[in-house]
């Protein structure tokens, strides 16, 4: 029986690991990786590294070396926007994106992704109650993250993130039929009252 907080589904072991490559620069990235030779086969790369430039030549690199790519940019922008940005994803050797916004946003994800899964963010690790509240929800963080899980799902989406904190009652509420990933930036919410 796997653990609670691992699919049941079959994941070739060497894909259990994406390795966070939250570094400044490609090259400190190509560093890693390297370092990391064989024992590493899937990486995120986030938006710090977008940022940094070489952000698709790199995406390149790593799949010339026969690694995956998870493009955890979030996008989050009006739907058109957002299907936009999928389709430049679509056309490069990455295997997970991730959307963030309502359904609409997510829809529009789907429809532009070719072969590129659409992971949905749920309720970003860095929120708690209190800042939920400040932005209208009246419902706790896990009550919302099942319900966007849903909402995700439905609109198409091939998984979604979230906290590790919710993955039991999501897999519980949900079934294991959808690619449910941690969050690689914490398992952990802020504590209460802490900005």
């Amino acid at each position: 029986m796997p653990a609670p907080n691992f699919p049941a589904k079959k994941i070739e072991p060497r894909e259990r690991l994406i390795f966070a490559l939250d570094v400044p620069t490609v090259e400190e990235g190509r560093r890693l990786v390297e370092t990391l030779g064989d024992s590493v086969q899937f990486y995120k790369l986030g938006l710090q590294l977008f940022m940094a430039g070489g952000y698709y030549e790199f995406v390149e690199w790593l799949a010339e070396r026969g690694k995956k790519v998870f493009a955890d940019l979030k996008f989050f922008d009006v739907p058109e926007t957002v299907s936009l940005a999928v389709e430049q994803l679509k056309r490069r050797p990455i295997t997970f994106a991730t959307v963030h916004g309502n359904d609409e946003i997510v829809k529009a994800a789907v429809r532009a992704k070719g072969a590129v899964k659409i992971l949905a963010v749920t309720v970003l690790t860095s929120l708690d109650e209190g800042d939920l509240r400040d932005l209208g929800f009246q419902c706790n963080v896990e009550d919302l993250v099942l319900s966007r899980a849903r909402r995700a799902m439905a609109a198409g989406a091939d998984g979604v993130i979230s906290s590790g904190l919710e993955a039991r009652r999501l897999r519980g509420d949900l079934g294991a039929n959808f690619f449910n990933r941690q969050s690689w930036d914490s398992t952990r919410r802020k504590p209460a009252g802490e900005r």
